[in-house]
C-alpha cells in the first residue's frame, strides 16, 4: 500500500499520505480483519473508512473501542465508489 505514495499520489496531484500498516494474519471471527488496526492507528483520531466489506459487527466493535468519530461507510463491490457515497463522506466530514 506505500506504494500508493510513490505511484497514485504524483499522478493525482496529492502529497505523500499517512499508510496503514496491516498485520500479517487475517482476524478470526466475524469482525474484519482490518478493524482493530484502523482503530489502534487512529488513535483517537477521527477516521473513515470506506470497504466493501464493513459490517455491523465493525460498526458496534469501532463505536465500544474508538473514543473518536468514526464513519464506517460500505459500498458495493460491483460499482465501486459512487457520487451518492461521496456525498455521504463530505456531509460527515462537514458535521464534524
Amino acid at each position: 500500500m506505500a506504494d500508493a505514495n510513490d505511484v497514485i499520489a504524483p499522478a493525482l496531484g496529492l502529497p505523500p499520505l499517512p499508510v496503514v500498516d496491516w498485520p500479517d494474519s487475517d482476524e478470526d471471527g466475524p469482525l474484519h480483519w482490518k478493524t482493530r488496526t484502523l482503530v489502534d492507528w487512529a488513535a483517537g483520531c477521527s477516521f473513515v473508512w470506506v470497504d466493501d466489506e464493513i459490517t455491523d459487527v465493525d460498526r458496534a466493535w469501532v463505536s465500544a473501542h474508538h473514543h473518536g468519530h468514526a464513519l464506517l461507510h460500505r459500498v458495493d463491490p460491483r460499482r465501486g465508489l459512487t457520487d451518492t457515497d461521496f456525498a455521504v463522506i463530505a456531509d460527515w466530514l462537514a458535521h464534524l
